[in-house]
């Protein structure tokens, strides 16, 4: 359990604008920020982020919160890991037992496993550093690669000794189950013999987004040609290749800084990039690029550069894939490395500055690149000059924007030597492919992002009763955006003299509410009234920003659902044309009085209702003739105070 006092310090800590640009390319809008939202597919962004409030709220999907709120939601993860999270980023000390083996049982397989990777993560590193075998084997090849000694922790390299179940035997006496570490894939059995998997092998841990370690790569040192050279960590719970990219946890700063991001094959092509201090580089750990992925880095930035060795083969391999960044809406260029270079050696052989230089130099867009190296092969052979441009042609059709594509189009005709118009129909022949197959098969992303809207309220009351929902929301809604405000009432005392009376919202709300005994049926705004209630008795007033930094999630996210708005009301009403619009705190004291009395008219509409429905029932004379009259009562105020509504609402 973490301490309130540190969870304070936590908030008061926490930037709302820092948090979420870790994530996301944030730009200023006014007082505020926006970006893409990170939540669901959208190309025009909608996620608004306010630094003066400390909230974000993405007004295409509905997702909102405080810094808390966007990790939990972010990064999956609980109330305290989303805490814990933050401290460790703002160097915060979150005091903490170390669990038992029987709570390490008991917690859930998702954690255990998080709880393991960052175990064997410690393990392979220690073993790297403080082991004969380590250091010899190991770290030597590492220092080979040129790789320094604070390279090597920064990337939490490691090294897992040659014997049979070194890293097993040391998990299980730390309290890890043996069934847990087969699900991680860190150990294997066969033939009833349990044995570590990436024993005699150097370990590459692969991070998420927030630094926890998902799994590993490991790469054998031997000679051996019966093993893979890789293998990695298969899928779990916490590990999804598709998903994941090696290195951008360390690089997703860099990339937002420089707006673009260089993508290269392996490992070491990002560890040594790093140390040649280019840190805007990731990997795809030698798997073809995934929708998923791309996404991933279109939360950075728009940009991404490729990065090659000299082989062609691998190249074509890739143009599928690029093919799929340009689908993304995302621009694409290409560097070639000399032969026999690739990232890792260049990065190696050269200075920070020549590396550089060398990118920046020899970066070509995709379409111009694909078109030259295609151009090649073809040798004036008109057969294969055809596919090429059926090629370049189905590259272009991927680019959702019109303009680019036009660009590209005119481009590419002026390098094949062909019509522009004759391009230009092939590639809207490809757009119309592309069009039929997805509106035959839509995609889960396409199906996802759009916002579900909900039936109205009161659909279905026959079978449910009658729901105050709405009525409580506008009343707690009421309590949190307009609290200190004073309402003045004008009043006769006993003797007839004109009194003014003035009382703030939130104590006209609560005394309305109390002296007549009603409750809410929603439990968390019933717990919202409770807290606002009780501060009131302590003289303390509670306002919206108590509410959007509140410990408890589901209230600080009720709050800034509540109180965030895409729309704001522009100035040059009255600033142009002089003509003001009133805006809703002009009319405190009647929105509030009406709230109030729509609350009670839908208290009183559903006591009838539950009335009237006992009456169904079977029962004495006398009882049924009581309940009657109470519901002929109720009638009347309901009328009294129907009147009294329409008179306020048509004021």
């Amino acid at each position: 359990m973490i301490k309130p006092e540190t969870i304070d310090k936590i908030f008061d800590a926490a930037r709302i604008e820092e948090v979420v640009g870790d994530f996301v390319t944030l730009k200023r809008r006014g007082v505020n920020m926006l970006g893409l939202c990170p939540f669901h597919n959208e190309k025009t962004p909608s996620f608004t982020v306010s630094p003066a409030k400390g909230i974000f709220k993405c007004f295409g999907c509905g997702k909102g919160g405080n810094s808390v709120n966007f990790i939990m939601e972010h990064e999956h993860f609980s109330y305290p890991e989303a805490l814990k999270y933050l401290a460790q980023k703002y160097s915060i000390e979150v005091d903490e037992e170390k669990p038992s083996p029987e709570q390490q049982e008991a917690m859930d397989e998702k954690e255990s496993l998080f709880n393991l990777t960052a175990f064997a993560q410690k393990h392979f590193e220690d073993t790297l550093h403080n082991t004969e075998e380590g250091k010899a084997i190991g770290l030597t090849y590492f220092k080979e690669r040129g790789f320094t000694t604070d390279i090597i922790k920064k990337f939490g390299l490691g090294y897992g000794l040659n014997t049979w179940d070194d890293f097993t035997s040391k998990a299980l006496k730390h309290g890890y189950k043996k069934d847990l570490l087969e699900k991680s894939s860190l150990v294997r059995t066969k033939d009833q013999q349990t044995y570590d998997a990436f024993r005699g092998r150097v370990t590459f841990p692969i991070h998420n987004l927030s630094g926890r370690v998902l799994g590993f790569g490991a790469r054998i040192l031997t000679q051996d040609k019966k093993k893979p050279k890789y293998i990695n960590t298969a899928e779990s719970d916490i590990y999804h290749k598709s998903k994941v990219l090696y290195g951008l946890f360390f690089a997703k700063s860099a990339i937002v800084r420089e707006d673009n991001c260089y993508l290269t094959e392996g490992y070491t092509d990002v560890i040594s990039m790093h140390q040649a201090g280019i840190e805007n580089v990731i990997a795809s750990s030698g798997t073809s690029l995934t929708t998923d992925q791309i996404k991933l880095i279109r939360r950075y930035t728009q940009n991404i550069t490729l990065l090659f060795d000299g082989d062609p083969a691998g190249i074509k391999a890739a143009f599928r894939g690029i093919d799929m960044i340009l689908e993304e809406g995302m621009n694409v260029k290409i560097v070639l490395f000399p032969d026999g270079e690739d990232p890792d050696s260049y990065a190696r052989n050269f200075r920070p500055a020549e590396v550089k230089a060398f990118i920046t130099e020899n970066a070509k867009d995709f379409i111009s690149f694909k078109t030259h190296l295609l151009l090649e092969e073809t040798q004036n052979d008109p057969i294969k000059k055809a596919g090429l441009i059926k090629e370049i042609a189905l590259s272009i059709s991927r680019i959702p924007e019109p303009i680019t594509r036009s660009v590209y189009v005119q481009k590419s005709s002026d390098l094949l030597q062909i019509d522009e118009n004759l391009l230009m129909v092939e590639v809207n022949k490809q757009r119309r492919v592309k069009s039929k197959e997805q509106a035959q098969h839509p995609t889960p992303q396409e199906e996802e992002s759009w916002v579900a809207i909900q039936p109205p309220f009161e659909e279905g009351i026959a079978k449910k009763g009658i729901s105050l929902r709405h009525q409580e929301h506008e009343i707690i809604r009421a309590l949190l955006l307009y609290h200190s405000q004073v309402m003045i009432f004008d009043e006769k005392d006993e003797e007839g003299h004109d009194v003014r009376h003035e009382i703030n919202v939130t104590d006209y709300l609560i005394n309305e509410i109390t002296n007549d005994e009603l409750r809410f049926e929603t439990e968390l705004y019933q717990h919202v009234f409770d807290e606002i209630k009780n501060a009131r008795e302590q003289e303390k007033m509670l306002d919206e920003q108590y509410f959007f930094t509140h410990h408890n999630p589901d209230v600080s996210k009720m709050a800034i659902d509540m109180l965030t708005s895409p729309y704001t009301l522009s100035n040059q009403w009255e600033d142009k044309h002089k003509i003001y619009v009133k805006k809703e705190e002009d009319n405190v004291k009647m929105n509030v009085i009406e709230i109030l009395y729509a609350f009670k008219l839908k208290k009183l509409e559903k006591i009838i209702y539950e009335k009237r429905e006992e009456l169904k029932e079977k029962m004495e004379t006398e009882i049924m003739l009581d309940k009657m009259e109470f519901i002929r009562n109720m009638e009347t105020i309901k009328t009294i105070l129907a009147k009294e509504l329409s008179r306020i609402i048509i004021q």
